[in-house]
């Protein structure tokens, strides 16, 4: 199995909505994939609670049977709705891609 974690630092305002608007969006939109895209094994997005320079803003974690059906995910077309619009709020993005 393949875990694949992503962080996001959001921009304080975008899209015409707050930051916290759109981690709100951002979270429901994600959830909204499992079931939808198949390749999702588990899907889990969490909002960050506490405010520091150090934290990002919001965190996918989520596990796929391997880096194909990640290939895959990452290109579906619903996914990529959403990928479009946390590129359009974010300031920026890191993520990690491990075994299990």
């Amino acid at each position: 199995m393949l875990k694949h974690i992503v962080m996001w630092k959001l921009k304080e305002f975008a899209e015409g909505k707050t930051k916290a608007e759109n981690a709100r969006i951002m979270k429901e939109s994600l959830e909204k994939l499992v079931g939808i895209v198949p390749e999702i094994k588990s899907l889990q997005v969490g909002i960050n609670v506490k405010d520091s320079e150090m934290a990002y803003d919001a965190v996918l974690i989520s596990t796929f049977e391997d880096t194909d059906a990640l290939a895959r995910y990452k290109v579906h077309p619903e996914h990529v709705k959403v990928s479009s619009y946390c590129k359009k709020i974010r300031e920026s993005r890191v993520f990690v891609d491990f075994n299990e």
